[in-house]
């Protein structure tokens, strides 16, 4: 079994809760990604997802606990980390191509200006961006291609670690589909590890190795790391009529609908609280006559 590439150990997170006393977000919660996975968080707004994602980022220190990448933990943002946030975060007096090489400038100092163009000018043709339209300010773009360009910035400085803090929730339907497949198709060319934070289920079914979903808060928990056992590449067209496709979306939907709430609240009692492996794969063949599979469920080991 590969080693986590990235592993948040025993996090835990309060806040003052205005009447002199806390607020536990969640309570020693503790996952792991491996390198080149592609993973997705789900739950409900107080659940604490954007302050995992903030102290992953190193933007936000956590009340107890550590998150270790590469075996080192992190303190602090660094270039090794790129984020990318719903409002595109674009400088708003630079061209896209400039917002891009600005990044890039930064990470790799002993480049010569046309390597740094020539860089981020691939990156943003992997997005789709191409000709007159990147010398334009991120105000003469419209909003998907001001999230082209932040995720072409993002993927330009090739970070360990790419973070996704619900990079289309401000978009239309269908502008959303296209980015989603420009993400895919530069995420297979990086093989670069993803941790996305997103409220949309059919999308992380699309996008993720796998999802991970979080309780209620208060004292909140990462309870399951739902295994997507849907082949690569995927087309939204195609996935639709996979046999697991629907068994999977099902099993997120009721966890999201009723068991977030069942299992809200419950202390950690001071023990590590991993995530339980599910793995619901509907292909399995038999010659039996008993009845189709469930969803199997397979206590975490972190190792």
């Amino acid at each position: 079994m590969r080693k986590d590439f990235l592993s948040v150990e025993r996090l835990s997170q309060t806040f003052p809760d205005g009447a002199g006393g806390t607020l536990t977000v969640f309570e020693n919660a503790s996952f792991g990604i491996k390198k080149g996975e592609f993973v997705c968080i789900l739950g409900h707004s107080g659940c604490g997802k954007s302050t995992i994602m903030n102290v992953l980022a190193g933007l936000a220190e956590p009340t107890s606990g550590v998150v270790k990448m590469d075996g080192m933990a992190v303190s602090g943002p660094s270039l090794d980390r790129g984020v990318v946030f719903q409002n595109y975060s674009l400088l708003p007096w630079l061209s896209a191509l400039k917002n891009v090489t600005f990044g890039v400038k930064a990470r790799y100092r002993d480049w010569s200006r046309e390597k740094v163009v020539a860089h981020a000018t691939k990156y943003l043709a992997m997005v789709g961006l191409e000709g007159d339209v990147i010398h334009r300010k991120p105000s003469q773009l419209s909003g998907g291609m001001r999230q082209r360009v932040s995720i072409a910035r993002a993927f330009a400085n090739q970070p360990k670690l790419l973070l996704l803090d619900e990079p289309f929730g401000a978009l239309d339907a269908l502008t959303r589909g296209t980015i989603q497949e420009e993400l895919l198709k530069v995420w297979s060319q990086t093989e670069q590890t993803v941790f996305m934070i997103t409220h949309d289920i059919d999308e992380a079914i699309l996008l993720a190795d796998r999802i991970l979903l979080m309780t209620n808060g208060p004292f909140a928990r990462v309870a399951e790391s739902v295994e997507i056992t849907l082949p690569r590449p995927r087309e939204r067209t195609e996935i639709i009529n996979h046999p697991n496709y629907y068994a999977i979306r099902n099993h997120l939907v009721q966890f999201l609908g009723k068991r977030s709430k069942e299992l809200a609240g419950q202390r950690s009692g001071g023990e590590s609280q991993s995530p339980e492996t599910v793995r619901i794969d509907m292909t399995t063949t038999t010659t039996d006559p008993e009845p189709a599979p469930t969803p199997t469920l397979l206590k975490a080991v972190n190792t």
